[in-house]
């Protein structure tokens, strides 16, 4: 194996006195998407927020691009290009569309920003079409859009994506897992945390499976798909 763009190693993690994660050891390599799946209270989003600083790991490293960033504050992994598309989309409600995407911009060179900013557009039109209009008063879909445009704004070459089917219609969750496999195909490296473990797995090269803070189980996203015990456990039977 080449060596990984992301590396976690035996990480762990607490908050105050409870611990996470427990000797977590993962690893994404340029161009893959892989696939992080678990019950919710897993410990799924504490490891995004490990990699991105907050909470902070206790014990083990994280490297990304051969460089140790354990200890780096937030702000400086950011400017590594990696990105986060967090839980719950957390846009700013009272900006528009448009300030929304320039925060993610904020940067960029003016011909990159517009660059940027043009292809969010392409991949979202409805984005385009909303450009002026506040963010709160959007649906819950078209927010998970500019959650993600926003995030693309920095034009990172990991991007960090905390559920992002959750709570959507079937019709924009398919539209959102198709904007991923697009971002796959120009190359973009993808951590993907979800609950849909179906329709993640399908989408990944390669999925871990986390319980109570472990990594049980490693394997490509198709044999995740027929292992029995994921099936019982994660995708109905």
């Amino acid at each position: 194996m080449s060596n990984p763009m992301l590396s976690l190693n035996n990480i762990s993690t607490h908050y105050g006195k409870i611990q996470a994660l427990h000797n977590v050891s993962l690893h994404i390599s340029q161009g893959e998407i892989v696939t992080l799946i678990g019950a919710n209270g897993a410990g799924k989003t504490t490891i995004l927020g490990t990699l991105c600083g907050e909470p902070r790991a206790t014990q083990g490293t994280v490297t990304f691009d051969g460089k140790d960033i354990t200890d780096w504050q937030t702000a400086r992994i950011m400017r590594e290009a990696i990105a986060i598309v967090p839980e719950g989309r957390r846009v700013f409600s009272r900006m528009t569309v448009e300030e929304n995407l320039a925060m993610g911009g904020f940067f960029a060179e003016r011909q990159q920003y517009q660059q940027r900013i043009k292809r969010v557009y392409e991949l979202f039109p409805r984005l385009w079409e909303r450009r002026v209009q506040r963010a709160g008063t959007m649906s819950g879909g078209e927010q998970q859009m500019l959650a993600i445009g926003r995030a693309l704004m920095s034009q990172p070459r990991l991007l960090l994506l905390d559920e992002p089917s959750l709570g959507l219609a079937p019709i924009i969750i398919q539209q959102i897992f198709d904007t991923i496999e697009q971002l796959r195909q120009e190359g973009m490296t993808i951590f993907l945390v979800e609950q849909n473990a179906n329709q993640a797995l399908k989408l990944a090269d390669r999925g871990y499976v986390l319980e109570n803070g472990h990594v049980v189980l490693e394997d490509t996203g198709d044999a995740l798909l027929a292992n029995e015990a994921v099936r019982s456990a994660y995708l109905g039977g």
